[in-house]
């Protein structure tokens, strides 16, 4: 009886061993790895094809930026935060979902960050010249919205953290671009939103407990953007902290929300 106990026991060990890296692998799998080259520069990214995929329909066209802890070289770690939302959700809004990676020594937003006090102080300087992964990650949007195959009225775009900073500022670089987004826990100098297209859509989200990212800086941009004419609306998270992205995702209308926003329907 023991025997048979010790058996049955090493076998749920394994099956929970195995579970989660068949989960991974299956995520893995379904974002296929790529590489966009440009003169010297590598961008590393995954990209999520619509099942049933065919060159001879339209699709929408999602880009997401990861936060500062999902940078690196492995082409992977990018997809720690938010792939499984796109993969869950991708019978009812079939998309192509794109995940760049940014090098270790990189930024997606042109940004100064003082990590030696905490909650961290940044000094945005979204007006200059994008940094090297954010201007590739610009090329690879023009060279993706340029195929048949993507619908141009219906690009979105959405990050966390850095990615959420990364968010803010491709959108007042590519102010033509993108039909709606959302920012979950990031910042930027309030001043761009003046270029932000009229009643643009996006969807803010952010921590009360953020002591990592103040959501004072959510707040600000939110008020920026309704002030010049945008359509900005904040959820603030009582008891989170930086983590907000899980609250965020846990959200039943963000998808919704997102994919009904066309550029077509704003003009």
């Amino acid at each position: 009886m023991k025997k048979r106990f010790l058996y049955v026991l090493a076998v749920l060990l394994v099956i929970l061993l195995i579970v989660p890296f068949s989960v991974e692998a299956q995520e893995n799998e379904a974002f296929k790895k790529e590489h966009f080259i440009k003169n010297a520069d590598t961008l590393n990214y995954r990209i999520l094809f619509p099942k049933n995929f065919s060159e001879e329909k339209e699709y929408p066209v999602v880009l997401f930026l990861h936060g500062a802890g999902e940078r690196g070289s492995d082409n992977q770690s990018q997809l720690t935060h938010g792939s499984d939302l796109f993969l869950e959700h991708q019978e009812e809004f079939s998309a192509i979902v794109i995940f760049p990676q940014a090098p270790k020594d990189d930024y997606w937003a042109k940004v100064e960050v003082n990590r030696d006090t905490v909650p961290f102080q940044f000094d945005f300087m979204n007006e200059k010249p994008a940094t090297k992964s954010l201007q590739l990650v610009m090329e690879l949007m023009d060279k993706m919205t340029s195929k048949d195959y993507v619908n141009k009225d219906r690009i979105y775009v959405g990050g966390l953290s850095m990615g959420g900073m990364g968010t803010f500022e491709i959108i007042y670089k590519k102010p033509e671009m993108f039909a709606a987004a959302f920012a979950i826990c990031g910042g930027a100098n309030p001043e761009i939103a003046k270029e932000y297209p009229e009643g643009f859509n996006i969807w803010l989200f952010h921590g009360k407990k953020d002591d990592v990212v103040l959501p004072k800086y959510s707040e600000a941009m939110a008020r920026s953007i309704n002030h010049y004419g945008g359509n900005a609306k904040l959820s603030l998270y009582p008891d989170d902290n930086h983590n907000s992205w899980d609250s965020a995702f846990a959200e039943p209308n963000l998808l919704p929300w997102l994919f009904s926003h066309s550029l077509e329907n704003e003009k």
